[in-house]
């Protein structure tokens, strides 16, 4: 009833470094997308830091799948919602069924950073 709300989960590609080491690669034709719904999507933080040259604001949302999904969204993938895109802060968090010890579903903090 609550979950209604959908985002797009942005994953990296990777691509060979000049030292050969396997790195993420973020440009456009590299990454894959996946549209994710069954979400509620609340806002969750708001700080605002100022120093001579700017001022800083990190808006932060908490993400809580549906009962019974775990949508494929690690720590190190990016999101675009509502247009903007967003970092999963933390690790992804799968809380269990109490019954089964199957996913229950996932719980996540998105933000954003300006400034």
């Amino acid at each position: 009833m609550f979950f209604f709300d959908s985002l797009t989960r942005v994953r990296a590609g990777t691509r060979t470094d000049r030292g050969g080491n396997l790195i993420l690669d973020w440009s456009p034709g590299a990454v894959g997308r996946l549209a994710v719904d069954r979400l509620n999507i609340q806002p969750a933080s708001q700080t605002e830091t100022t120093d001579a040259t700017r001022t800083a604001v990190v808006t932060g949302w908490r993400v809580q799948s549906d009962e019974g999904t775990r949508p494929d969204i690690t720590a190190v993938d990016r999101l675009e919602w509502r247009g903007m895109t967003l970092e999963v802060q933390g690790e992804v968090a799968e809380w269990p069924d109490p019954l089964s010890g199957a996913v229950h579903h996932i719980e996540f903090t998105m933000s954003r950073a300006t400034g």
